[in-house]
């Protein structure tokens, strides 16, 4: 199993932790507004007998402290009460706040909505006639009720802050990692390729008239060129490189004798012909756009193991240019689109898995454009695509 697979695993198994988590506490909350709501219920209905016992107005028929009834009526600051007469009129209103308890107009309010709810009243019974007497839980108990849905908002939020600004801090040291290591890399190249330079141009001195020896120093020097490609490829990697206007198909014909020179016979490649089409230039650094070209190219040779077919297509529209790379080769699956750009990630027993990586880095930093996957079937094959700006100022 690769590391992005397990990376994917563990994504799932702290979504399910917090399920769990959150399942809990509903589970608990539940269990904590139904025993309140009971207590509520059970509160008001004492509310009741304390209200029928003194609508009595001789008090000297009762059988309790009547001091203590009043203060149990005038206790209750938590539950909102709407008393209403036999006619149907709200008389009065308790605990909805100082100025909607005086005001006729909420209380005629809240009485339909009471009603729309099909709340039945509590009756109260009175010398002079019964009052209904309806209420709502207390702003505790709904705050309450709602306490799972932002404790989950609060976990989410401080998760998904936490997960950003770690992936943040883990990029931009992932970047200067690779910044320092690709520098390195250059610096390390340019000492022995100067060295096999000099001594390249000291053979072809002493053998001036020998064209054996000259023919092998001249390929020698050809392998030499290509590796202060590739030490300059590094040394750009960090820095803003230079953008200059490119005749796109003419870059791409490059790329393709290249890459064609190092394929099998077997391999057929169908790129645009640039001496039949119309230049198409955009704004690109070559060395590093033909970097990420040979790096398409190689993965679709490896893929299609040395038999099949490479093509490429361009074609635009009034902001970009598209570059489609096409292979016969195994393809990729659905669920490995994006995984395929990550560093390290890789399907082939040799190879670092940095390739789609660096393509990735040079096309979306270094040119404002986009690189992704565009269509791939499982044995069939898999188009990549490039998308670069058009007429975009070259970087100094």
């Amino acid at each position: 199993m690769d590391i992005y697979s397990k990376k994917s695993r563990w994504k799932w198994y702290l979504v399910l932790a917090g399920a769990v988590i959150v399942g809990i506490s509903v589970f608990i909350t539940k269990y904590l507004t139904d025993k309140l709501a009971k207590e509520e219920r059970i509160k008001v209905e004492q509310l009741k007998l304390a209200m029928e016992k003194l609508s009595f107005t001789n008090y000297d028929e009762l059988d309790c402290d009547v001091t203590f009834l009043n203060s149990f009526v005038t206790s209750n600051t938590t539950i909102p009460l709407l008393l209403v007469n036999e006619a149907g009129v709200p008389e009065s209103a308790i605990n909805f706040g100082e100025e909607k308890d005086t005001s006729r107009i909420f209380r005629e309010k809240k009485l339909a909505e009471f009603k729309n709810t099909k709340q039945e009243p509590i009756v109260v019974s009175n010398p002079e006639g019964e009052v209904y007497l309806y209420f709502e839980h207390s702003f505790i108990l709904k705050l309450l009720t709602y306490y799972p849905i932002l404790q989950f908002i609060l976990i989410a939020g401080f998760i998904a802050f936490g997960y950003f600004g770690f992936s943040s801090a883990r990029r931009a040291e992932q970047n200067r990692v690779w910044v320092g290591m690709a520098k390195e890399t250059a610096h390390q190249l340019g000492t022995p390729i100067s060295g096999i330079v000099a001594w390249i141009e000291h053979l072809r001195s002493l053998r001036e008239e020998d064209e054996e020896v000259a023919e092998i120093l001249d390929e020698l020097r050809s392998d030499v060129t290509r590796l202060e490609l590739i030490a300059d490829r590094f040394s750009k990697i960090g820095s803003a490189p230079k953008l200059q206007p490119v005749n796109v198909f003419d870059e791409l014909a490059k790329c393709r004798a290249y890459m064609q020179r190092r394929a099998s016979k077997r391999t057929i490649f169908e790129f645009p012909d640039a001496n039949e089409l119309r230049p198409l230039p955009v704004n690109i650094n070559p060395h590093l756009f033909d970097w990420v070209v040979e790096n398409l190219l190689r993965n679709s040779l490896d893929a299609m193991e040395g038999n099949g077919k490479i093509s490429a297509e361009v074609y635009e529209d009034n902001k970009n240019v598209f570059i489609d790379i096409s292979d016969s080769g195994k393809g990729i699956p659905p669920s490995k689109f994006k995984t395929v750009f990550q560093p390290g990630f890789s399907t082939k027993k040799r190879g670092w898995g940095l390739g789609l990586s660096l393509a990735k880095r040079i096309i979306e930093q270094y040119h404002s454009g986009a690189i992704f996957v565009k269509k791939s079937v499982l044995d069939e094959g898999a188009t990549f695509t490039i998308q670069l700006p058009k007429n975009k100022r070259s970087k100094a």
